[in-house]
């Protein structure tokens, strides 16, 4: 192997230890260690450190504390294949919703810390905290960083018979309207409630909440008309925008979507302040040994880096991270501390 690789490896190596920190992680500060570890999964040719001492040794086991179709449990699965082939290992998809994913929360929480169970959430993960309180578990203290996935932005979607084709229009209508529209949700603390919330606070609106079991029966409910409105991911509204079943008002990112070019940002139409995009990441169980969180984020980012699945994510509207363990802790504070803000702000519920 020329040098020039290996030097271009080992700074590789040194971006995926970057921020193996205590404070952020809840590892134990071994930067050297990290080092090597890093290192073995990306120089070409040489097995991981972690799997020469047999891990894992056994399938994987990644709960999604939200119901099947759920965006992290999409996102989970565009590339769990690839993921399972690297860690030469099946990696097994385990469901476990309730509670706003506090359910499958405390199942991680309470699991082993040996690795081979991991925790893979969303947004509600920063928001239960300030929304809900008196959880079982500390979302920093109880955790291990292992990398943020993925970020997805939403649609502002709404059922064709309400009378508006914009944002501007919605607001205009709903205003005269108090308490007479609602908007579908998939339950009290999801990324869609959350979402709404807080279009809700900045335009100033009176508009019902319809909480139902997960993102498949609120869309439902929004195709079927029972209801007016609702966030839907990016890509699902562009097919039911096509078959004239939904229409889409406005996206939540800062920027318009390539999945949906001609719709405007909910933030260009009126609302500067608004912006929403939902992230997607894994955690293992504090306690996991600092070589093994560092080697599954070498999986999970080589995974999410082949060509094929990234190629799927664009083709989803949803942006692969695929960062660092410290990165991801880094941003899970930034994230608590903003939406502990706007609960109290808002004066968000979870209903």
């Amino acid at each position: 192997m020329c040098f020039n690789t290996i030097t271009r490896s080992l700074a590789a190596a040194s971006r995926a230890a970057e921020g193996i920190r205590a404070e952020e992680t809840g590892l134990p500060l071994k930067p050297i260690a990290a080092l090597l570890v890093a290192a073995c999964c990306v120089l070409p040719g040489v097995a991981c450190a972690a799997q020469s001492h047999g891990f894992p040794n056994r399938p994987v086991r990644v709960i999604v504390p939200f119901p099947p179709l759920s965006g992290v449990d999409v996102v989970m699965r565009m590339f769990h294949q690839r993921l399972a082939e690297l860690m030469g290992q099946p990696v097994v998809i385990d469901n476990r919703p309730g509670a706003s994913g506090n359910v499958g929360t405390d199942i991680v929480v309470r699991a082993v810390a040996d690795g081979h169970t991991l925790l893979a959430t969303t947004l509600p993960f920063a928001v239960n905290p300030s929304l809900l309180g008196n959880l079982h578990y500390d979302a920093i203290r109880d955790f291990a960083p292992v990398s943020q996935l993925a970020a997805a932005p939403f649609a502002l979607a709404a059922h064709p018979a309400l009378p508006v084709s914009s944002v501007r229009g919605l607001v205009a209508y709903a205003r005269v309207r108090p308490g007479e529209l609602n908007y579908a949700s998939a339950g009290g603390g999801s990324n869609l409630h959350v979402a709404a919330e807080l279009f809700k606070h900045l335009a100033k609106l009176d508009i019902v909440h319809v909480p139902y079991k997960g993102v498949g029966p609120a869309l439902a409910a929004l195709i079927g008309g029972e209801t007016h409105l609702g966030f839907v991911r990016v890509v699902t509204m562009a097919q039911f925008e096509k078959s004239g079943r939904l229409r889409a008002l406005g996206v939540t990112s800062p920027r318009r979507s390539p999945v949906l070019p001609e719709v405007p940002t909910i933030g260009e139409s009126g609302f500067p302040g608004y912006a929403f995009t939902s992230w997607y990441g894994v955690l293992a169980p504090r306690g996991t040994p600092f070589e093994r969180v560092v080697a599954l984020n070498g999986h999970f980012r080589n995974a999410l880096r082949a060509p094929e699945v990234e190629e799927r994510f664009a083709r989803d509207g949803t942006e692969v991270i695929a960062g660092t363990p410290g990165e991801f802790g880094r941003y899970l504070r930034i994230e608590l501390a903003k939406w502990a803000k706007v609960v109290k702000d808002a004066g968000l519920k979870a209903e």
